[in-house]
């Protein structure tokens, strides 16, 4: 239980430091598949 706990913090710290860049991928990413959308019309 303890080394899931630690597993939890751990990953909620990664994502804390790295929150911005999850975000910006993300946008990326629905602008890629919005563009694909639009040309395939």
């Amino acid at each position: 239980m303890q080394q899931i706990a630690h597993g939890y913090r751990g990953l909620s710290l990664l994502f804390n430091l790295n929150w911005d860049r999850i975000v910006y991928l993300a946008t990326i990413l629905v602008a890629l598949m919005l563009g694909a959308f639009v040309g395939s019309l």
